[in-house]
């Protein structure tokens, strides 16, 4: 307890951007803490003990001054919380002079928001056209079977929430299937089971030449929408991503896999561990540059335009592997 103490007297600004076990109800005997000597910037075990009105505070402050700060400020408090409590839009409101019905407008107005609790894992299930005539609704109904839920709705153990979305701009690889940011092509009820399954396991390992969930994509620049892809430099036996990266006094060339779920780049300077570049169009030289920070590491991350509609979003740092689905104004 005199620990927590300590906690409510430190900067809430330093505990936004560095470290979010000291106000986690779990810190006394957490496993996980014990291996780390660094910060730790996002956890699944997280679970704030007290509510605090000052990280709330901090995070206004930190995305105060940026363009469409609202839309940063609205992001950052559903990715520490989960969902967009009431209690923080009343901060929201009596800190940036803003009207509560202003704030819960935008709030409601994209469906990337929630007001309610959401679960540890979002299951996403596309209902478009090409979707729906592939047998779309079975896949959602053997969802709510399995789940024991309706599309909206959360397990009663907060394990998982489900969403129905009228489309995900990958109609060719339909029934789509997306669990927490990972694709999953032309699902079938008899793979429900093994979805909810290997989600519960975890989904971050890979393996590119068989794993379902990587598919390619071919992604533009949001400034000038002309193709970021190079046919004649493959990776994975596919067109590779290219764009320019800065990092301290370096500035050349890297090029990403197009393979979504693949972490391999090639790269004309030796970029280190944990070093966040800048990102920029080949063609037009504008930076590629998002609002949204990396929910694990803080980073910038980084926007790509899908071809059919979308965007992919995928950490600036080197060696963080978060990279993001984003479906926003898609829901159903």
């Amino acid at each position: 307890m005199e620990q927590h103490s300590d906690v409510e007297t430190t900067n809430p600004r330093d505990q936004i951007q560095s470290d979010i076990c000291l106000t986690c109800k779990h810190l006394p005997g957490c496993v996980h803490r014990s291996k780390q000597t660094t910060s730790i910037l996002f956890c699944d075990l997280y679970e704030e003990g007290v509510w605090s009105a000052d990280l709330v505070v901090a995070i206004i402050d930190k995305h105060s001054n940026e363009r469409g700060g609202l839309i940063s400020i609205l992001e950052a408090i559903q990715a520490k919380y989960g969902f967009l409590p009431e209690s923080a839009l009343r901060v929201v409101a009596q800190r940036t002079g803003r009207s509560l019905v202003d704030i819960y407008g935008v709030a409601t107005f994209y469906s990337a928001f929630t007001l309610e609790p959401r679960g540890r894992h979002l299951c996403s299930v596309c209902m478009g056209t090409a979707c729906h005539v592939r047998n779309a609704p079975a896949v959602s109904e053997e969802f709510q079977r399995q789940l024991g839920i309706h599309p909206g709705e959360t397990t009663g153990d907060r394990e998982f929430s489900l969403e129905t979305v009228n489309c995900l701009g990958a109609c060719a690889l339909g029934p789509i299937v997306v669990v927490d940011g990972h694709y999953f092509p032309q699902v079938n009820t008899r793979q429900v089971g093994e979805i909810i399954d290997k989600t519960q396991v975890g989904l971050d390992f890979v393996e590119v030449a068989t794993d379902q969930r990587v598919f390619p994509v071919e992604v533009f620049c949001a400034r000038c929408n002309r193709s970021l892809m190079d046919a004649g430099h493959p990776i994975d036996g596919h067109p590779s991503v290219r764009v320019t990266i800065s990092f301290g006094r370096k500035h050349g060339w890297l090029r990403l896999s197009s393979l979504y779920g693949s972490y391999t780049i090639e790269a004309e300077d030796e970029i280190p561990e944990d070093t966040v570049a800048q990102f920029f169009c080949p063609t037009c030289h504008a930076e590629l540059a998002g609002a949204t920070d990396c929910p694990i590491c803080a980073a910038p991350m980084v926007p790509l335009i899908i071809r059919g509609g979308g965007m992919v979003q995928i950490c600036s740092r080197r060696g963080c592997t978060s990279h993001l689905l984003d479906v926003s104004g898609l829901g159903a």
